[in-house]
């Protein structure tokens, strides 16, 4: 009997403590697309898309840790945007040179004040770099262009794993955003032989 009262208690305490937890939901981010931005004809053959940015994977790098990578969204754009009109046999290689985000520890409030601040924990640092260029049938470079866009944000101490996630998706978005802007400028001005 006794031994069923504990049995019974063992179980009510774990129930209430997983009532105590409160599970969150899991974000489900859209999908970052650029088609509704029109596409871009090159007078080439064919568009290469080169991934030349690889990931460390490692503190204090963080950008493979994102729910949409800068290096896929980049990508995407390319995909999206860039159509090769053909007859010409020229080539339009896009690279994305580099795709990084790099997390800085920051330094919190000591002391007293330190009991009744909320600091800022990290500092997130994105680059975004694309190349664009365009070679005759002979292989030489008859134009290029390349961009950088970059991000910086900082994250509370306070953050749950789902708000980070939501400021990395935000920073993709921002660095998208500013490289879109970009690219569409530079493919006009120095790009503009191979515009259709």
């Amino acid at each position: 009997m006794q031994r069923s009262f504990r049995l019974a208690g063992i179980i009510l305490f774990v129930g209430l403590a997983l009532a105590a937890c409160e599970t969150q939901p899991v974000p489900q981010f859209r999908e970052l697309t650029y088609s509704q931005l029109g596409p871009i004809r090159l007078a080439v053959d064919d568009v290469e898309v080169i991934e030349a940015y690889r990931s460390p994977l490692r503190d204090p790098h963080v950008e493979h840790r994102f729910p949409t990578s800068p290096a896929t969204a980049a990508r995407r754009w390319a995909e999206d945007r860039l159509v090769a009109t053909g007859g010409t046999g020229a080539r339009a290689v896009y690279t994305i040179v580099d795709a990084s985000v790099v997390e800085t520890k920051l330094d919190p409030t000591t002391g007293v004040k330190g009991l009744f601040t909320r600091d800022q924990s990290e500092r997130y640092e994105a680059i975004l770099q694309v190349k664009i260029d365009v070679f005759d049938p002979t292989g030489g470079r008859r134009a290029s262009t390349t961009v950088t866009a970059r991000e910086s944000r900082t994250a509370g101490e306070n953050l749950t794993l789902n708000e980070r996630e939501q400021l990395w998706f935000e920073m993709t978005e921002a660095l998208m955003e500013a490289l879109n802007g970009q690219l569409e400028s530079n493919i006009d001005q120095f790009l503009d032989g191979y515009l259709i």
